[in-house]
């Protein structure tokens, strides 16, 4: 698939798709892992992969790209900057629940059609809560568009969704894992310290 192979050249380029032994956020470990921020610490190589999405709904008369933070509004903002279009962003509840809002002022115009945008599709979680938060307002979404989608296509969404690639990537529980099997280090993303960006 030429836009799926254009798309992990890329992503190899910046760094981002790993390989070792890690501790995913649910828990699980797994011998690879995206660390979407050593792509969007690249704006050069961002701004390439989002047009790839902006080209996908470029006739899709699409008048707000909406993503959830924090990852998914780096690209809500440069898909709508080359849509031509504004950009708005759900925010984590301030009361603690597990829900996402529009807050700073943030209003749609009644009928807009919302493309929503996001990075890693693994459970569908952060899409669900931004859907929700603009199931609130009076919008039609368009769709969804994500770089990587780690569900193999299962995630329920409720849209349309478009992913830039679709990867399978093994996990296991810890009593499961062949890697602490062979006893090799354990690395737990978002927790260790980095270097200087590069």
């Amino acid at each position: 698939m030429i836009v799926q192979d254009s798309f992990l050249e890329k992503l190899g380029a910046s760094g981002a798709l790993k390989a070792g032994h890690f501790v995913l956020s649910s828990g699980r470990h797994s011998d690879q892992y995206i660390e979407k921020f050593d792509l969007l610490r690249k704006p050069g190589i961002t701004s390439e992969v989002c047009r790839i999405i902006s080209d996908r709904f470029l006739h899709h008369e699409i008048d707000v790209v909406v993503g959830p933070t924090t990852g998914g509004m780096i690209l809500a903002f440069e898909v709508a900057r080359q849509l031509g279009v504004a950009a708005a962003y759900a925010e984590r509840s301030t009361n603690g629940e597990p829900v996402r809002e529009f807050r700073r002022g943030t209003t749609f115009r009644s009928g807009s059609r919302v493309l929503v945008v996001d990075d890693i599709l693994t459970t569908g979680g952060s899409l669900r809560e931004t859907l929700d938060a603009l199931a609130a307002h009076p919008v039609d979404v368009a769709g969804a568009a994500v770089l990587v989608d780690r569900s193999g296509g299962m995630a329920d969404l409720s849209v349309p969704y478009v992913a830039l690639a679709t990867m399978d990537i093994d996990t296991w529980d810890e009593a499961d894992c062949p890697i602490c099997e062979r006893r090799e280090a354990i690395v737990k993303p978002g927790t260790t310290p980095g270097g200087p960006p590069g």
